[in-house]
């Protein structure tokens, strides 16, 4: 008896999916590109030409996710700016050894492909470019049929950028006396919801609910990590900036340690910011430790900056002139033998 032929829709692939996909975000695509892209979507590979102007180029990459804020997602049915998360993650890591981001390319991994769900997120990771000023020049979606629940879909991307081999910050030059200046978070951006969907499980507290003004819970945990790209490569233009972390997962006491030389410490006043009501509730509903809130999340920082204190006026007046409500959070110290590199006090 002959059988019955199968198609890969038969096996839970449609093609013409993903073919409509990619038509549709063709046009949040070229609105992100910029100088130096070679051809469009749909290629085999992302063709950029390396700008001219630099005597010695080091091209910085970095890779992210954005973790299990993605089970909000799916729960809260929000998918416009969980696009942004992905690319702030992996363009803050690169800005902050001074390279300015050229490009961006996203992994999408799903069951069953949802072109509407789809578009929806590629249009966030073009907004999150925009915002960073480099190039969504590619990715990939892949449907793999029993690898994920209906609904569901997994995130992934990587960004290339660029920066003169002697403008490098890697914190080199950090010395006793300079100081700490602190960027706000819009959030908990996309570190700890681990943390937070448990503690938000146990209190059974409703994400509808009005919770900070006109924001609602669900609002406030799904707040788009801010990209701190255009305000910061405009400030290393200004002035030496020593070094800068993302706070990440690690929180305040586990990333700021990763640009210090070994002779030196940071102390962070807590009292120097006003910590977003998120973190306040998180605490209070989860019991968690205040060690525990700052290495787990960045309880209202989102990037810490150091210059000297000769230039913290300048730097200051810098960033608020461009956005930034940028306030000096501590100061650098001599670090003793046994010392943490980071207290926050």
């Amino acid at each position: 008896m002959t059988q019955e032929s199968l198609s890969y829709r038969d096996a839970g692939v449609d093609i013409d999916a993903g073919d409509e996909l990619v038509e549709r975000i063709k046009p949040f695509a070229r609105k992100t590109l910029r100088d130096g892209v070679l051809g469009g979507i749909g290629g085999f590979g992302a063709l950029f030409e390396v700008p001219k102007g630099y005597r010695e180029p080091v091209l910085v990459s970095g890779t992210d996710g954005v973790g299990t804020k993605l089970k909000l997602a799916f729960q809260l049915q929000r998918h416009d700016t969980i696009g942004i998360d992905l690319v702030a993650m992996s363009v803050n890591d690169i800005l902050v050894q001074g390279a300015e981001p050229l490009f961006f390319l996203d992994y999408l991994a799903c069951g069953k492909l949802d072109v509407v769900t789809a578009a929806r997120v590629v249009k966030g990771i073009a907004a999150g470019c925009e915002l960073a000023g480099c190039a969504l020049m590619g990715g990939e979606t892949a449907e793999m049929p029993g690898m994920y629940p209906e609904g569901e879909y997994d995130l992934a991307g990587f960004a290339v950028g660029i920066v003169e081999k002697s403008a490098i910050i890697d914190g080199s030059t950090i010395v006793p006396g300079d100081v700490l200046i602190g960027l706000p978070s819009s959030g908990a951006h996309s570190n700890g919801y681990s943390l937070v969907r448990r503690i938000i499980a146990r209190s059974g507290a409703d994400l509808a609910a009005p919770f900070d003004g006109e924001q609602t819970l669900a609002d406030a945990v799904m707040a788009p990590t801010r990209i701190y790209v255009k305000p910061l490569l405009a400030l290393t233009k200004a002035l030496p900036v020593k070094g800068m972390a993302h706070i990440t997962g690690g929180g305040l006491t586990g990333n700021v340690p990763r640009i210090l030389p070994e002779e030196v410490r940071a102390e962070i006043a807590q009292a120097a910011w006003q910590r977003p009501r998120l973190f306040d509730w998180l605490q209070r509903e989860g019991g968690v430790a205040d060690d525990e809130m700052h290495r787990v999340f960045n309880c209202g920082i989102g990037m810490v900056v150091v210059v000297s204190r000769e230039d913290a006026p300048g730097a200051l007046q810098i960033l608020r002139d461009a956005g930034e409500p940028a306030v000096v959070i501590g100061s650098i110290m001599a670090r003793s033998l046994g010392e943490a590199p980071t207290a926050v006090v």
